[in-house]
C-alpha cells in the first residue's frame, strides 16, 4: 500500500482489540444475522454467548453452522445469562423498541438494527432509558464501516480535498423486497429501510441539514405497497448541498450504485460493490482526486474488505469500545436520533410537497 493511504486505511480499519471483547448474545437467527453478524463477529474474534428467536428450529439451525454453543428458550432465559454483556437485537422493527427496554432493565448494552425506533418519542425514550442505566446503545449503521465510505471520510478529515461542497448517492438497482415479507406491505419503505444508510453516511461526513426536500414514488407493477423511487435533497450552510438518489425497480440489468464527495480542493468517487450482486456483491471501488496530495488525476484506494459482511463489525466494535473506555460509540443511539428526524423531514417533504427542518422535529 502507498504509504500516504496508511493514515486512511487506520481509519478504515475493523479489528477490535481483545481487551474490548465481551460475549454477546443475539435475538434474532433470520437472513442478515446468518450471512452478516455471525460470520463478521467471527472474524473479528468475538464471542457469541447464544441466540434466541421465536423459531426455535431456525435458531438452532443457524447456531449449528455458526459453532454458537447455546440457544436460548425464550428472552428472559438470555437476558437471565449473566455472562452476557451486550445483545444484539436483530429483528423485524415492530418487536425491536420491547426486546430494547427489557434488554436494558436486565442490564444489558444494545446494538439495535436501524431504524432503532418506530418514530423519534419512541427513539428518544431508548436513549433515556439506556442513559439512567449507564448503558451504551448503538445502532447498527454499518455503512460508515464500509471500508469505501470510511476511507473517504477519512480523507476528507485529512483535508484531500479542501472543504466539502457537495456529496451524492446514486442507487439504480433491483432489490425484490418479498425477501423479506413483512416489507411488502409497509406503507413507507425505500427511504426508512435502503437510502436511511445514505442518509446516516452523509451525517457522518457533512452533518446535519439545515433544511430538506424529498419527493418520492412507486412504478407500474411494482409488487411492494410503498415507495420505491426517491429523490432527497439535503441542504447545508452556504453552497453545500446532498443527494440520494435510490431507484429500486431497474428492469434492465445495467446496475449503478455510486457515490462522490466534490470539494474546493478535489473529489472522492466510488462504487457500492454489494448492490451489483446482492447479496454476494463485489468489490467496493474508491478514487481520489486532490489538489493537496497531489494526485496527478485519479488515484485508486485499494479497498480489501467488503460492506456485508465485514462492515458490520464496524459498529459491535464501536460499542465495545465505548463500554471499554466510557466514552460514546461511532453510532450511538443518541446521536443516531438525528438521522431519525432526518429521515422524518424527509417522509413530511415528500407527503406535502414542501421542504422541512430536520432540527425542529
Amino acid at each position: 500500500m502507498l504509504d500516504v493511504f496508511a493514515p486512511i486505511a487506520a481509519a478504515a480499519d475493523l479489528a477490535i482489540p481483545e481487551a474490548h471483547r465481551l460475549p454477546i448474545a443475539v435475538v434474532g437467527a433470520g437472513a442478515i444475522v446468518d450471512v452478516a453478524h455471525l460470520p463478521a463477529y467471527r472474524k473479528a474474534g468475538l464471542e457469541i454467548a447464544g441466540i434466541f428467536d421465536l423459531n426455535a428450529e431456525r435458531a438452532r439451525e443457524v447456531a449449528g453452522r455458526h459453532g454458537v454453543p447455546r440457544v436460548y428458550g425464550s428472552l428472559e432465559e438470555l437476558l437471565a445469562d449473566e455472562r452476557v454483556a451486550v445483545v444484539d437485537i436483530a429483528v423485524a422493527p415492530n418487536a425491536q423498541p420491547g426486546i430494547a427496554r427489557a434488554s436494558l432493565e436486565a442490564g444489558k448494552h444494545l446494538l439495535c438494527q436501524k431504524p432503532f425506533a418506530p418514530d423519534l418519542a419512541t427513539g428518544r425514550e431508548i436513549v433515556a432509558l439506556a442513559a439512567d442505566r449507564g448503558l451504551k446503545v448503538a445502532v447498527n449503521q454499518q455503512l460508515r464501516f464500509d471500508e469505501g465510505i470510511a476511507a473517504a471520510r477519512a480523507m476528507v478529515r485529512e483535508g484531500w480535498i479542501g472543504e466539502p461542497t457537495a456529496m451524492t448517492f446514486t442507487v439504480n438497482i433491483f432489490t425484490d423486497w418479498s425477501a423479506w415479507d413483512w416489507l411488502v406491505s409497509t406503507d413507507r419503505l425505500e427511504i426508512v429501510y435502503h437510502s436511511i444508510h445514505y442518509l446516516d453516511a452523509i451525517r457522518s461526513i457533512l452533518g446535519d441539514p439545515e433544511k430538506v426536500f424529498c419527493t418520492g414514488s412507486r412504478t407500474a407493477g411494482q409488487a411492494a405497497k410503498g415507495e420505491t423511487r426517491t429523490m432527497s435533497v439535503l441542504v447545508y450552510p452556504g453552497d453545500v448541498r446532498a443527494l440520494v438518489h435510490a431507484h429500486h425497480e431497474n428492469r434492465t440489468g445495467d446496475y449503478e450504485a455510486a457515490f462522490r464527495i466534490d470539494g474546493t480542493e478535489g473529489a472522492i468517487r466510488g462504487t457500492l460493490g454489494l448492490l451489483y450482486d446482492y447479496p454476494h456483491g463485489r468489490p467496493d471501488t474508491l478514487e481520489v482526486s486532490s489538489r493537496v496530495l497531489p494526485t496527478d488525476g485519479w488515484l485508486p484506494y485499494p479497498v480489501t474488505t467488503r460492506w456485508l459482511p465485514d462492515a458490520v463489525a464496524g459498529p459491535m466494535g464501536s460499542l465495545l469500545a465505548a463500554i471499554a473506555d466510557g466514552g460514546e460509540p461511532e453510532t450511538a443511539a443518541a446521536d443516531n436520533l438525528g438521522t431519525l428526524r432526518l429521515m422524518e423531514a424527509l417522509y413530511q417533504s415528500m407527503e406535502t410537497g414542501e421542504s422541512r427542518r430536520p432540527g425542529a422535529l
